[in-house]
């Protein structure tokens, strides 16, 4: 990467964190674009076992990863070791967790920063679901994105199904309409005979991370879930891996390393951290969840097991 190719990178996203988070970042030692263990403490990194998954085959396997679109070397380093992982774990959906296309939302960088870098998972009929993050509604408020086809997005907030598992996508930036959003994502999580839930969206809900755990959403989504049983939320917005421990039957999962990296901690509720650029995986059976992070060297450097639960 160029020197000033840098250099608009960082500026760009210090422009994004203001100045409270670009002094948490500071604190929490900095590092751009890389596999960055270094900015992680030593005993997120520390030597650990990767429990194996079951020899049977999972009802369902998926996977996830956010904050991807630049373009840029970063990108292509995730995309290719996800690429790798289709071809020995075949799977058909990717949840697309925010910031499509960096760094205003720009549409008509769509095929830079999507089709070119997925191009061999899109021929192989894997399926993107996408959400909004906050630089995607920069331009037209993303309603470009919420048509476009490879999204898959049937409004800015929507549900799908896939075998056992029901899926919600959220909008959740500050200019989402919140009322109404909360009323559909109650009703529809009610409705739900799914034994799986899983909700996503582009902003933590608990984090580690630069931004950090956001009081609002924990008030008024993390009821929901616990009244009705979603067993899991992933989002992006923080560019790292964090997993929590189930936190009132709710494991949170961020994935935003999909293009570029930020520092991440820990915090009471973390069960794994780190700041390298990655996605997640899940393979899921009647009974449970394993969720697996792969670096770009594509191993496997964090794997947990979620259980699946009545509300």
């Amino acid at each position: 990467m160029s020197i000033k190719r840098r250099h608009f990178l960082i500026l760009g996203s210090l422009s994004s964190l203001g100045l409270a988070g670009v002094w948490k970042m500071f604190q929490l030692r900095t590092s751009w674009g890389t596999d960055a263990k270094a900015a992680v403490p030593s005993n997120v990194e520390a030597e650990r076992t990767i429990v194996p998954l079951p020899a049977s085959p999972p009802i369902l396997r998926f996977i996830s990863v956010a904050d991807t679109g630049t373009g840029a070397e970063g990108q292509y380093a995730v995309a290719e070791a996800m690429e790798q992982y289709h071809r020995e774990n075949p799977f058909h959906v990717t949840v697309l967790a925010g910031d499509n296309i960096y760094n205003n939302g720009e549409f008509e960088k769509i095929n830079a920063v999507f089709e070119r870098p997925y191009q061999p998972l899109l021929q192989q009929n894997v399926k993107f679901y996408a959400c909004l993050g906050n630089h995607d509604i920069r331009t037209g408020n993303g309603d470009q994105q919420v048509k476009y086809a490879g999204f898959n997005m049937q409004g800015r907030y929507y549900t799908f199904r896939r075998d056992p598992v029901q899926f919600f996508a959220l909008d959740t930036n500050d200019n989402a309409d919140w009322k109404n959003q909360l009323v559909w994502l109650e009703k529809e999580l009610s409705q739900s005979t799914a034994p799986w839930k899983v909700v996503f969206g582009h902003h933590p809900i608990y984090s580690s991370g630069v931004y950090g755990s956001n009081q609002s959403f924990i008030k008024t989504l993390t009821p929901l879930f616990q009244k009705y049983g979603v067993q899991l939320y992933i989002n992006g917005h923080e560019h790292s891996y964090e997993r929590t421990r189930s936190i009132n039957g709710t494991t949170y999962l961020i994935c935003g390393a999909g293009a570029g990296t930020r520092p991440v901690g820990r915090s009471e509720w973390t069960e794994y951290s780190a700041s390298r650029l990655s996605f997640a995986t899940f393979d899921v059976y009647e009974d449970r969840m394993f969720v697996s992070s792969i670096g770009t060297d594509k191993g496997v450097f964090d794997r947990g097991e979620i259980k699946v639960r009545s509300a």
